[in-house]
């Protein structure tokens, strides 16, 4: 049986994206599709405002309270059935044969992480329904999924274009050694272009990890080119996604403490944030 593809799907502007990058590794993968919306506790919990009522009004306004709450769930159950409509919509007509829907009520991490047993991989936007209200922030519920999924995490960008161009940020570590395996095993990546950048001290053990992963890679059929420069990690991937017309960026996600990360930041947060290309995040 074929692993499913979840798409994660808000109702945003990035939801279009993401049908459409669940879409293309559909048809490379033959993998079904699963779009899955959240519905959080709060919209599907009752208010509770009783304490500051007085008593011989609480009656009647807990039962217009109540009527309020019901209402307003049955609206968010419908909102989200119409964002699955469209979602299935939007990828039978890029051609996905097999598409599920789930409306789910709870927790986004848990039902994830409960979807994600039989799955291959999770495709998210880079940002929330606030995306225009807050351009350079990451959705929250992304940074969440990317720091606990165990299977890769596709962040959608804005907009779908074709990907021909992969560039793999190597830096040696196990997240970026599972990330280089499976671009090699995939084919998902069969045909395409792709590269190795490690930013970092130019000696020995550096150049042989790099031939290490290279090797890995020319063994999954792949023709590579790698790349070995030294400065600031954020800055260098940015500026060769741009240089050299990348279409996807896979790195290891999150690979420092999270103290560490909330101090400092983190260049995983920082290549979702900067880069207007897809990335793909591997634990």
């Amino acid at each position: 049986m074929t692993e499913k593809l979840i798409a994660l799907v808000d109702g945003s502007i990035y939801s279009k994206s993401v049908c459409n990058h669940a879409a293309w590794i559909a048809g490379r993968t033959g993998a079904p599709v699963e779009v899955l919306h959240v519905l959080g506790r709060r919209e599907t919990t009752s208010s509770d405002f009783s304490g500051s009522i007085a008593l011989g009004a609480r009656s009647a306004l807990l039962q217009e309270l109540s009527e309020l709450d019901e209402q307003r769930a049955k609206l968010a159950q419908k909102r989200g059935r119409a964002i699955l409509e469209d979602a299935e919509a939007a990828l039978h007509s890029a051609g996905v044969e097999q598409v599920t829907a789930r409306l789910r009520n709870g927790d986004l991490l848990e039902t994830v992480a409960e979807a994600e047993t039989d799955a291959r991989g999770i495709v998210i936007g880079k940002r929330g329904e606030a995306a225009d209200f807050a351009k350079l922030h990451l959705g929250s519920n992304l940074e969440r999924i990317a720091r606990s999924s165990r299977k890769p995490v596709l962040v959608a960008s804005r907009a779908f274009k074709p990907i021909n161009k992969v560039l793999i940020a190597y830096d040696g570590g196990p997240s970026a050694m599972r990330a280089v395996d499976h671009v090699a095993r995939a084919p998902l990546f069969a045909g395409l272009e792709v590269t190795v950048l490690t930013v970092g001290a130019d000696n020995g053990e550096t150049h042989r990890r790099l031939e290490d992963a290279q090797a890995t890679l020319k063994s999954g059929g792949h023709a590579v080119s790698v790349q070995l420069t030294q400065g600031q990690p954020e800055k260098i991937i940015s500026e060769v996604v741009e240089r050299d017309g990348i279409d996807l960026l896979v790195m290891g996600a999150y690979g420092h403490s999270r103290i560490r990360a909330m101090i400092i930041g983190s260049t995983t947060s920082e290549m979702i944030r900067s880069c207007k290309v897809p990335v793909l995040l591997f634990r």
